[in-house]
């Protein structure tokens, strides 16, 4: 796609801001429809899908935003002359043709575009079935707003495509893809890693952990918890497993006290070995799956472990990679926690729930990467763009 001027960008994200305000009636009773049709059975499904006056403002706030943040594109990296007077600059570019693959979150729909528009990328949308109506339309409010600029719709498209058309579409893409970015479980992740035929950046699932050390601040302890946990259990960055330390202080009495909050607040409890020997009623794991799961609901698991060592191991072999939490006065400790365990974000004293490109002063976000390449964590306006090479020369040969 043409390089376009930032000051056209951003009058295309003010009229679609416009738009949106001014649509928000009708983007609501779309979205009515989509609820209507959905089995609430599914909590955190559900929970995502909800499209209300909040919601619309939040998306325009997302847009105003990344409005006013810098053009990420044309940036010089670095730059040097060389012996022969060849001048060297490497630049920011845009990817090209951004494909995103997610589930029921209709905000989505916006703040993928936004964020691929204004580094100058294709986006090309491919939202849930269960979503259709709402999303229907907000494409249509982006297309009014790129037509508005006189620009062509094609920058921001949504796919309707069925799974199998899908299947075909990223085997052989009718156009060139440069990224796939696929937002949703591990079967979606894994179906986008067995068919597509370029780069694919997983925004990895949660299964987040947290520690509870020997030296933590109970009290505090509890409070991060139930915020990490309950707060939005549909969330990606919400807890999920638990770890105490079985050499703090009153370890058995905390470990009932911890249980006794969790039930009050709705949470259920699944436990290990060492755990069951406390709380004999308590569902114990009996499959080492279970560790890997991302639940997305009102349950969590709650294990014991002797060292920090050993919960740095097991945070490392079962999660998703997403964030982790240690619970501790020590310092030193913290920095051996957050140095050693293998996640895109690392706590100290504090909940899981700040990954967030918000939170985290990114700003709207594509997702939150659990890749190493090219970026981990939350994919903002700065992530979206790849780097090129500008050479000025006067004649110069190689010999």
């Amino acid at each position: 796609m043409k390089l376009l001027q930032t000051d056209i960008k951003n009058k295309v994200l003010q009229s679609m801001m416009t738009i949106l305000d001014r649509k928000r009636e009708a983007i609501i009773a779309a979205n009515k429809k989509d609820l209507d049709l959905f089995d609430k059975s599914d909590r955190a499904m559900y929970d995502r899908l909800i499209v209300n006056e909040k919601k619309v403002d939040g998306m325009i706030q997302s847009i105003k935003e990344v409005m006013e943040q810098e053009d990420p594109v044309g940036k010089i990296k670095s730059e040097r002359i060389l012996e022969n007077d060849l001048k060297i600059q490497n630049k920011t570019a845009p990817f090209g043709t951004i494909m995103i693959i997610y589930e029921s979150r209709p905000d989505v729909t916006i703040e993928a575009a936004v964020l691929a528009f204004k580094a100058n990328n294709k986006i090309l949308l491919k939202g849930g079935k269960e979503a259709f109506h709402s999303n229907q339309i907000l494409e249509s409010c982006w297309h009014e707003a790129l037509k508005e600029n006189d620009l062509d719709t094609d920058w921001i498209k949504l796919m309707h495509m069925n799974r199998a058309e899908t299947q075909e579409f990223l085997k052989n893409p009718t156009e060139k893809l440069d990224l796939i970015v696929p937002r949703g479980g591990e079967r979606l992740i894994a179906f986008v890693k067995e068919h597509a035929k370029c780069a694919v950046l997983i925004s990895g699932r949660g299964n987040n952990f947290l520690y509870v050390s020997k030296d933590a601040d109970w009290d505090q302890s509890i409070k991060v918890i139930l915020n990490a946990k309950t707060d939005k259990i549909s969330a990606c960055n919400a807890l999920d497993k638990i770890l105490v330390d079985t050499h703090i202080e009153g370890y058995q009495e905390k470990v009932k006290d911890l249980k006794k909050v969790l039930n009050e607040n709705g949470v259920s409890i699944l436990v290990d070995d060492k755990i069951r020997e406390i709380l004999p009623n308590e569902e114990v794991i009996e499959d080492e799956a279970i560790w890997h799961e991302e639940f997305l609901a009102m349950k969590c698991c709650l294990g014991a472990v002797d060292t920090l060592d050993e919960a740095i191991q097991k945070i490392n072999k079962y999660s998703g990679g997403h964030s982790a939490t240690i619970m501790t006065s020590q310092s030193n400790a913290a920095m051996e926690f957050m140095d050693q365990v293998d996640s895109a974000a690392v706590y100290h004293n504090a909940s899981t729930r700040f990954t967030d490109g918000g939170q985290m002063g990114v700003g709207a976000e594509l997702a939150i990467s659990t890749d190493k390449l090219h970026h981990r964590g939350p994919l903002g306006l700065e992530q979206l763009v790849t780097n090129k090479y500008y050479v000025f020369g006067n004649g110069q040969i190689r010999v």
